[in-house]
């Protein structure tokens, strides 16, 4: 092969950006990892946004897909000063009634409080639980052959369903609502095809593997992955925002943690035609409303079992998240939306000064939508803690204009880099032999926008440099 600067060049410094960087150093290559902003991590980062002391995690907060990743355990990210938390229970679902559903460690302390479902509860999510040894790695990776097909055949034949038709399965309203919470993550309504496998696989990592927080924040995963990635020999450059490959020196192989929209921004008059009409046609989902809050003391909720979780789910009941969802889906804000609350300080005080606390939330919202949703998610919160409010002492919003100002990557506030529904499942982000090769030859598209989709687990990164480095081996075979 001709001499280049770089083997590769990888643009961008989320999770994918960092794990292409690192497999593609690992096996011997020389890397320059090229981030627009000024510190690292994409999604992966913490700052004091609202009063000094309180530290908030900007995007990502609770990490089950980080912890249970293929590709992060082989890496040793803990002699690089990352740290993992469990919280007592991974998750819970509070009802008005007071009380409240929860994901625990325990698959049998789980369905002990689900009445009447309890045995249903054990029999749908047990078989997966049991077969996830066999399931993750087949799960977080692009369409194949797989090598466990009957555990597969046996998650497809429940994961396939909508949520709503997979509910019908349990007769009470606990085991209906937790469900939703879970299924809700998809952030698309639950009535589309296969939102049941994600519900089923956040279950099945909880009761493997927790729901564990990075002390210290967010960062920390970034800060971790970065130290290792230098370590072996990689380089970095922040502060540089791409926008066309003439910006970048010349590599056998380029990797673009980037959304399609940005991909054509940089490289698309490189693609056919095919492939450009491709992408143009991508679709983004729904967005977030986003709020950090300094808080004076824990919130108070009613239900006993929220204080010792580390996500809280809130909605009610089943109808009511996914009436909030398919709503919001069709281009109006929720009255009473689904929230996603996180409250790292209860488990980690170095987030927020001695007493005191700090929380995260988000509701859906539809893509670019800047209304202002701070009264219907505190609403929320206040429903199921009552005195909440009382206890803020600043708050920081971000709507979804103001995220994609902060990361490019969430277009319109969509913070899964497009839809993962079933028409973009397996064809992220264009129907191809491999998803991560672009129609120009040496240019790779390695983000949240490629199989399997978003989440902190680095396995788009991974898998695109693996097909770059299957190419790299053939064209030195070649000279």
């Amino acid at each position: 092969m001709a001499t280049k600067d770089y083997d590769a060049v990888v643009v961008g410094s989320g999770p994918n950006g960092l794990a292409a960087a690192i497999h593609l150093q690992r096996q011997g290559l020389s890397v320059l990892l090229l981030e627009g902003k000024d510190t690292i991590g994409g999604g992966l980062r913490t700052a004091e946004l609202t009063l000094p002391g309180f530290k908030h995690d900007i995007c990502s907060a609770i990490h089950p897909l980080a912890a249970a990743s293929p590709f992060f355990s082989t890496l040793p990210l803990a002699d690089f000063g990352l740290r993992f938390i469990d919280p007592q229970l991974a998750a819970a679902h509070p009802f008005d009634d007071g009380t409240a559903a929860v994901l625990s460690r325990s698959i049998i302390d789980t369905a002990a409080l689900l009445g009447a479902d309890k045995n249903k509860y054990l029999q749908l999510v047990g078989s997966v639980v049991a077969d996830w040894p066999k399931l993750d790695r087949e799960l977080l990776a692009p369409f194949h052959i797989p090598a466990s097909p009957i555990a597969m055949a046996r998650f497809g034949l429940k994961g396939l369903q909508p949520a709503t038709w997979f509910v019908k399965n349990f007769t009470t309203e606990k085991a209906k609502g937790l469900f939703a919470g879970m299924a809700a993550h998809g952030i698309q309504p639950l009535s589309n095809i296969a939102t049941t496998a994600i519900g089923l696989v956040l279950m099945a990592v909880g009761h493997t593997g927790g729901w564990p927080i990075p002390a210290g924040g967010a960062d920390r995963i970034a800060d971790a992955l970065v130290r290792y990635f230098v370590s072996i020999g990689g380089r970095i450059e922040t502060g540089v925002m791409v926008k066309s490959l003439k910006q970048l020196p010349s590599a056998h192989a380029v990797m673009l943690d980037v959304t399609p929209r940005q991909l054509l921004q940089i490289a698309g008059h490189t693609f056919s035609s095919i492939y450009r009409w491709q992408l143009e046609r991508y679709r983004y989902g729904m967005g977030v409303f986003k709020i950090d809050w300094a808080l004076d003391d824990i919130i108070p909720f009613t239900a006993p079992e929220c204080r010792n979780a580390g996500t809280i789910h809130l909605g009610n009941t089943f109808a009511e998240i996914a009436g909030a969802e398919q709503q919001t889906a069709d281009g109006t804000p929720a009255e009473k939306p689904f929230v996603l609350l996180a409250q790292q300080s209860q488990f980690d005080p170095s987030r927020a000064p001695e007493g005191k606390h700090t929380a995260w939330a988000y509701c859906h919202v539809p893509n670019g939508s800047t209304t202002d949703r701070t009264a219907a998610i505190e609403n929320q919160v206040e429903r199921f803690a009552p005195g909440f409010k009382e206890r803020i002492l600043a708050r920081h919003t971000f709507n979804t204009q103001q995220m994609e100002e902060h990361n490019p990557n969430y277009i319109g506030g969509d913070i899964n880099g497009g839809i993962i529904d079933i028409r973009q499942l397996f064809t992220r982000p264009a129907l191809r032999y491999s998803p991560y090769r672009t129609s120009t030859k040496g240019i790779y598209i390695c983000s949240s926008s490629t199989p399997p989709g978003g989440g902190v687990h680095g396995m788009c990164g991974y898998h695109a440099a693996e097909r770059a480095l299957k190419d790299l081996k053939k064209l030195k075979m070649q000279n």
